[in-house]
């Protein structure tokens, strides 16, 4: 799939060389889906986006079953696909998820903290320092066991219970999961209300509290149509993480206010235009995204997707 040279490379000053795509569709896209995908083909899906030269695919959540039942089949799964040379982070919501995690030798870890009160009980069951009491223990085991740990932030620029979220409160649970151990951050705009500035404005706050630019990444879901441009924010400011979702697959299932997450062929498409480097296939991507549409029964949200895969029809 191509689009005859296009996008036209025209580089844009002071933003990063390369970034590095957190790709989060096999566990964040696809634990939204009303119907259970079978484990086969989510392993191929996760081989499919190695193969398009994604080096970070998030694969899957050692959660119970209960909460999350597209993922139970995490022990079933990971082993299918934990030869494939690419970082395979997991989330872990508590001890027995990490045990769960690190004896299929799972090296990447993912803890989910809230900024906000009303989705810690909602998601978590909990207030937001009883959350940051149980993650504390799970970080330091991870980290003892040698694996590297992310820390994920929901509710960062707004919560459909509180609305604005300030950012100070923010700052907080982020040096929170600093002082734990945790080797990065993923800002979360979870149910898509982000603006430029509101990104430039918490990035810098953070800045000032002692978190560094290079542990950040972003995490931006397309609500309101603002995710590129919230991404554009923060390559400005020097991010080079950032999250997203092959196809645009995803959402929050307790926030029902969250739409699908920014779309990799979107961003990529983005990058490739401004000649920041990723290592993407966008073909051998979109490809991917079309053949996870068909399992899935409807077409991919994602504009790239439909335009790419269009021309080739």
């Amino acid at each position: 799939m191509s689009a005859d040279g296009l996008p036209m490379v025209v580089p844009a000053q002071d933003l990063p060389q390369r970034v590095r795509i957190h790709e989060v569709g096999a566990r964040d896209g696809l634990q939204n889906e009303k119907m259970t995908v079978p484990t086969e083909i989510k392993a191929e899906f996760i081989r499919r986006l190695a193969g398009a030269g994604l080096t970070t695919i998030e694969a899957t959540s050692f959660v119970h079953p209960k909460w999350v039942p597209q993922l139970a089949d995490a022990e079933q799964l990971y082993p299918l696909v934990g030869d494939l040379g690419a970082e395979l982070p997991v989330l872990v919501p508590n001890q027995r998820g990490l045990d769960r995690a690190l004896a299929l030798g799972a090296r990447r870890i993912a803890v989910f903290a809230s900024a906000t009160e009303s989705f810690a009980k909602a998601n978590l069951n909990r207030t937001v320092d009883e959350s940051l009491a149980v993650f504390d223990p799970v970080v330091r085991q991870a980290k003892d066991a040698g694996a590297h740990v992310r820390g994920y932030v929901s509710m960062c620029f707004g919560d459909p219970w509180e609305g604005a979220v300030p950012l100070h409160q923010v700052a907080r649970v982020c040096k929170a999961l600093m002082d734990m151990g945790c080797d990065e951050l993923s800002l979360g705009d979870t149910i898509g209300v982000a603006t430029p500035g509101h990104v430039l404005e918490l990035l810098s706050l953070l800045n000032e509290e002692g978190v560094p630019t290079n542990v950040i990444g972003v995490h931006f879901h397309d609500t309101y149509g603002q995710a590129l441009a919230n991404t554009y924010a923060a390559l400005e400011h020097g991010v080079t993480t950032i999250d997203a979702s092959a196809g645009g697959l995803g959402g929050c299932p307790y926030a029902k206010s969250a739409t699908g997450n920014l779309a990799t062929e979107d961003l990529v498409w983005m990058l490739q235009g401004l000649g920041i480097d990723t290592g993407v296939d966008l073909g051998r991507l979109v490809a991917t995204s079309v053949w996870m549409a068909a399992h899935l029964g409807r077409p991919s949200p994602s504009r790239t997707v439909r335009a790419l895969s269009h021309k080739e029809q």
